[in-house]
């Protein structure tokens, strides 16, 4: 039977598929606070997830010089690494990877994570098998420009069209438009609710389980 919408189902993972939005904000504070910073707010530092971490930084600490910039990396990397064996997915992406997986869909990940950062997660989580393809953000071009997509796409064999993004913030979402594919937006992540509805989702997710549900009876 031929599908409702989709063929090619791309998750970002920090703050979609891993709890890991407030690790990743107390880490940018605590780095800052390391080099005498000003220290950013909870909103502006959660803001940034989902870019690049250097253009994440960038943004965040606005006016930094390179040396800067560089050490301010170094001590976010510090304190994320110190609680990274810590997170864990949030509770049903087990079930709902599993059930998409069994139904025959094609999944990956476009992530801000790096290559290295990406796969120590994966492993972590024991889900190295579970997608057909992934794209980091030192590999191609941050969100929201469409590279990870049309490239995930181009790879895979996919339709951008027949390709579904699913993110918690508004770079995810603004990426899937760029791109020419639909985006459907979690509530539970970094970004509010009410500038994730401002991008025109398709559908937006309170939880996972009702994530999973409209999958089931949508795409």
């Amino acid at each position: 039977m031929p599908r409702k919408q989709f063929d090619l189902i791309v998750f970002d993972w920090d703050g979609t598929l891993m709890d890991s939005t407030a690790t990743i904000v107390k880490s940018i504070q605590a780095a800052a606070k390391d080099l005498g910073l000003p220290i950013p707010s909870r909103e502006a530092a959660a803001h940034v997830i989902g870019l690049g971490l250097t253009e994440a930084m960038a943004t965040v600490m606005p006016g930094l010089d390179q040396k800067m910039l560089g050490r301010m990396l170094e001590r976010y990397r510090y304190h994320y690494l110190s609680k990274d064996h810590e997170l864990t997915l949030f509770d049903g992406v087990p079930e709902l990877l599993d059930e998409l997986s069994q139904q025959g869909y094609f999944l990956a990940v476009a992530t801000g994570k790096s290559r290295v950062g990406l796969n120590r997660a994966l492993n972590a989580a024991k889900l190295l098998s579970t997608f057909h393809a992934t794209r980091c953000a030192d590999e191609t071009f941050s969100k929201p420009h469409p590279a990870m997509l049309q490239e995930l796409t181009r790879e895979l064999g996919q339709d951008l069209k027949r390709t579904v993004m699913i993110g918690d913030t508004t770079h995810d979402l603004m990426m899937a438009q760029n791109a020419g594919s639909s985006g459907i937006a979690v509530e539970y992540g970094a970004h509010p609710v009410s500038q994730l509805a401002a991008c025109g989702p398709l559908f937006s997710a309170r939880s996972v389980p009702e994530l999973q549900q409209w999958l089931n009876e949508n795409a």
